[in-house]
C-alpha cells in the first residue's frame, strides 16, 4: 500500500509545484527546500526561454520555403543580432543582480527605482544601436560574406531586424527585472505572448492571405519585430500596474546617475562577456560562409536554430541559479547559494544529456523539417551532430557562468569567455577550417571543444568562491 501511494504523492507534489510556479505567487527563495526553490524558478524560466527559442525556429521554418538565399540572410542577420542580444543580456544581468539584492532586503522602492533606471539606460543605448542598424544593414551583410544576390534580397530584412533592436533589448531587460524580483512567471508570460504573436503573424506577412500576396522575407522581419513589441507592451503594463514587489511610479522616472553608474559597472563586463561570445559566433558564421558557400551557410544556420532551441531552455535553468545566488547572497547565506548552484548544474547536465542523445540519433529528420535541399540538409545534419557532442558541458558551464553573474561578479565570466572563444575557439576553427583544409567541418568541431574547455574553467573558478564576497 505504501509503495503505491508514495509515488502518487510525489507526482501530486510535483504538479502542485508546477501550478504554483506558473501562478507566479510570491515565495521566499532563501528559506526551505532548495529543490523546491529551483523548480519554482526554473519551470517558468525554462518555458520563457523555450518560447524565445521558438522565434528563431519559426522564422527559419517559414523562411526555409523561400530558398537558400533567404535562409542565409536570416542566419547572417541573426548572427549580427546576437550582438544586440549581448547588450540586452548585459543590462538584464545587472538589473537581475541589483533588483534581487534589494527585493530580499524588503526594499521594494529601491528595487523599483533600480528597475526604472535600467530601462532609461537601455533606451538611450538602444537608440544608437537601432540607428546604426538601419543605416548600415547592407554593409553588415556584405561584411558577413553574403553574395550579391543575398544582399539584394536580404537588406530590407536586415534593416528591420537591426532597426528593431529596441524591442529585443527591452524584452530581455524587463524580464531580467522580473526574474530578479523572483517573478519568473511574469517573464514567461511576456515571452509566450510575443512568441505566439510571431507564430500567427509570420505566415500571414510572409505568404499573405487571400488575394494579398504578402511581403516574403521582409514580412518575416516585420512579424518578429511586432511580436516582440507586443511582449514589451505587456511587460510595461504590469510594471506600471504593479506586480508582486515591482511597481514603477512617477517618482522612479527621474534619472539617478549613481544608480545608473552601478548598473553600468555590472552591465559592461556582462555585455562584453556576451559580445565576446557573440563575436566568436559571427566569426564562425563568416568562416562557414567563406569556406563552404551559401549552401553550407544555410545548413549551418538551420543547425544553429535547433541548437538555440534546446540551449535556451537550459539557459532558463541557469537563470534560476542566478536568481538564487543573488537572493541568497542578499540574505547573507553564501553556502545555500553554492548548494543551489551545484544542484541546478546537476539538473542541467541531465537535461542536456537527453538532448545530446536526441540530436545524435535524429539530426537528419530534424534538419529535414526545415529544408529539402540536399546540400543544405547534409551540412545541417553534420553540424548538428558535431555541435551537440558537447551539450553536457554546455549545460554545466552555463549554470556556473550565470551563478557568477547573479552574484554580480561579471568580470570573471568575461575573462573566461575571452580566453575560451578568442584565444582558443577562433584560432582552432581557423586552423581546422583553413590550415588543415577541413572547411566548414573544422569550424563545427571547434565549437564543442572550446565550450568544454570554458565549462571546466568556469567550474574551477566557481569553486574558488571569491564571488561570495561581491557587493552590489
Amino acid at each position: 500500500m505504501t509503495t503505491q501511494t508514495a509515488p502518487a504523492r510525489k507526482v501530486h507534489t510535483f504538479f502542485s509545484l508546477i501550478k504554483q510556479s506558473l501562478k507566479g505567487e510570491e515565495y521566499d527563495y532563501t528559506q526551505g527546500s532548495i529543490r523546491k526553490a529551483i523548480v519554482l524558478l526554473a519551470i517558468p524560466m525554462i518555458l520563457e526561454l523555450s518560447l524565445e527559442s521558438v522565434f528563431a525556429v519559426v522564422d527559419m521554418f517559414f523562411v526555409g520555403r523561400l530558398g537558400e538565399n533567404a535562409m542565409a540572410t536570416v542566419g547572417l542577420t541573426e548572427s549580427v543580432v546576437t550582438l544586440v542580444y549581448s547588450i540586452a543580456i548585459g543590462l538584464s544581468t545587472a538589473a537581475t543582480a541589483m533588483v534581487a539584492r534589494r527585493i530580499v532586503r524588503k526594499n521594494d522602492h529601491a528595487a523599483s527605482h533600480t528597475a526604472m533606471q535600467a530601462i532609461l539606460l537601455s533606451i538611450a543605448v538602444t537608440l544608437l544601436v537601432s540607428l546604426a542598424g538601419i543605416v548600415f544593414a547592407a554593409d553588415v551583410l556584405r561584411l558577413m560574406g553574403a553574395k550579391p544576390e543575398v544582399i539584394a534580397e536580404g537588406t530590407p530584412f536586415a534593416r528591420i531586424m537591426l532597426g528593431g533592436s529596441v524591442v529585443i533589448i527591452l524584452l530581455f531587460l524587463i524580464n531580467g527585472i522580473f526574474r530578479g524580483a523572483g517573478n519568473a512567471a511574469m517573464a514567461m508570460r511576456s515571452l509566450w505572448l510575443a512568441s505566439l504573436s510571431n507564430i500567427i503573424l509570420c505566415p500571414l506577412l510572409i505568404y499573405g492571405i487571400g488575394s494579398w500576396p504578402g511581403w516574403g522575407l521582409t514580412g518575416a522581419a516585420i512579424a518578429t519585430t511586432i511580436g516582440r513589441g507586443i511582449g514589451v507592451i505587456y511587460q510595461c503594463y504590469y510594471l506600471l500596474k504593479g506586480t508582486n514587489n515591482i511597481h514603477i511610479r512617477a517618482a522612479h522616472w527621474a534619472p539617478n546617475f549613481p544608480v545608473m553608474k552601478n548598473l553600468i559597472g555590472i552591465a559592461w563586463p556582462a555585455t562584453f562577456q556576451f559580445l565576446i561570445a557573440s563575436g566568436s559566433w559571427i566569426v564562425l558564421a563568416w568562416l562557414v560562409s567563406t569556406t563552404g558557400g551559401t549552401s553550407a551557410s544555410a545548413g549551418y544556420q538551420v543547425a544553429i536554430r535547433n541548437f538555440v532551441f534546446f540551449i535556451l531552455p537550459a539557459w532558463g535553468l541557469s537563470n534560476a541559479a542566478a536568481t538564487l545566488v543573488g537572493q541568497n547572497l542578499g540574505a547573507n547565506q553564501p553556502e545555500r547559494a553554492e548548494r543551489s548552484v551545484l544542484l541546478t548544474a546537476r539538473y542541467n547536465a541531465l537535461f542536456m544529456a537527453g538532448v545530446t542523445l536526441t540530436f545524435l540519433l535524429f539530426a537528419h529528420p530534424i534538419i529535414n523539417v526545415f529544408t529539402k535541399e540536399p546540400d543544405v540538409l547534409q551540412t545541417g545534419t553534420l553540424a548538428l551532430r558535431i555541435i551537440s557532442s558537447g551539450y553536457i558541458f554546455y549545460g554545466i558551464g552555463m549554470v556556473m557562468i550565470q551563478a557568477l553573474n547573479g552574484a554580480g561578479d561579471t568580470k570573471t565570466p568575461t575573462l573566461i569567455n575571452f580566453a575560451g572563444f578568442w584565444l582558443f575557439q577562433i584560432p582552432l576553427a581557423l586552423l581546422l577550417a583553413k590550415g588543415l583544409e577541413m572547411g566548414a567541418t573544422g569550424a563545427f568541431i571547434a565549437i564543442p571543444v572550446a565550450e568544454t574547455a570554458i565549462a571546466i574553467a568556469a567550474i574551477i573558478l566557481f569553486k574558488k568562491g571569491s564571488w561570495k564576497k561581491i557587493q552590489v
